[in-house]
């Protein structure tokens, strides 16, 4: 998409934002060869600050494809906010709606008017403790699948390390440097044909999934876990945790309440036969 389609809105807010990103982070980009000059495409992203959402859209900036981030609808509808996010061109998720894919209808209509749609397929900031991507959830695949577009794996690392994940204060010095890597496009040719079940969503979710973390490999020069973190197993998991020291604690209160009893009725039987040798 060339330049002079990126619009007055997002113009306005490169001169906001680029300045202070500039100042705070050191830049290491690579990969830009991989987004396409031209057409609809998907880029999927880890999320591992909440610094990251701007840091990211100043590399896709640079590349002249800028990315329509997914936000909920609430965002669109008030103030200057939502004069942005619709100035911006940003695509709003309608989570009310029953039917999945028309969650998704704004994404899969800016693809094929041959937009940049950005997807951060975990849904929100990576919970596993060193930072790797999760397991993420459907949509991406969902509009990749719908419409058959390219979807590029962008990694990036190191705005956690100006903001890590839920932290309040940002750690500014030394100065940190945000790494980017883009990939070639993920080949999910082989779901093209097949019914989108929620079972060839899972498994085309995870070979996106598996190549955005194949770039943060990279970029970090160390191998993730061969299983990522699954917040949904870690909550049944967690779960079955609390309900173990639950039962535990209760079979230790019923111990000692049971002890409770048998003590007076030990006494009792100590003193009758103190009693009775005393008579003797």
């Amino acid at each position: 998409m060339p330049r002079r389609r990126i619009g007055f809105w997002y113009r306005f807010a490169a001169v906001i934002c680029k300045p202070p990103l500039v100042v705070l982070i050191k830049r290491d980009w690579r990969g830009m060869e991989h987004i396409p000059a031209e057409g609809g495409f998907i880029t999927v992203v880890n999320h591992n600050s909440h610094v990251d959402p701007f840091a990211y859209a100043h590399y896709q900036y640079n590349t002249g494809r800028v990315p329509r981030f997914l936000a909920k609808s609430g965002l669109f509808r008030k103030g200057f906010v939502g004069a942005a996010m619709r100035g911006t061109g940003q695509i709003p998720v309608y989570r009310e709606s029953t039917d999945a894919l028309s969650a998704f209808r704004a994404a899969i209509d800016a693809v094929e008017r041959g937009e940049c749609v950005a997807f951060y397929p975990e849904g929100t900031l990576t919970r596993d403790p060193n930072g790797w991507p999760m397991t993420g959830k459907t949509g991406a695949a969902r509009v990749a699948l719908q419409t058959k577009c390219p979807v590029i794996p962008v990694a990036q690392w190191g705005a956690n390390e100006l903001l890590p994940p839920y932290a309040k204060k940002p750690n500014l010095f030394p100065r940190k440097t945000h790494h980017v890597l883009a990939g070639p496009p993920v080949d999910l040719s082989r779901f093209y044909d097949r019914e989108m079940t929620p079972e060839v969503l899972k498994e085309a979710t995870e070979v996106i999934m598996a190549a955005i973390t194949r770039q943060l490999e990279q970029i970090r020069g160390e191998k993730a876990p061969e299983t990522p973190y699954d917040p949904r197993r870690e909550r049944i998991e967690q779960r079955r945790r609390t309900q173990a020291q639950t039962k535990a604690q209760a079979q230790v209160q019923a111990q000692a309440r049971a002890q409770a009893r048998v003590q007076p009725q030990a006494q009792v039987r100590t003193e009758d036969r103190q009693a009775e040798g005393q008579s003797k």
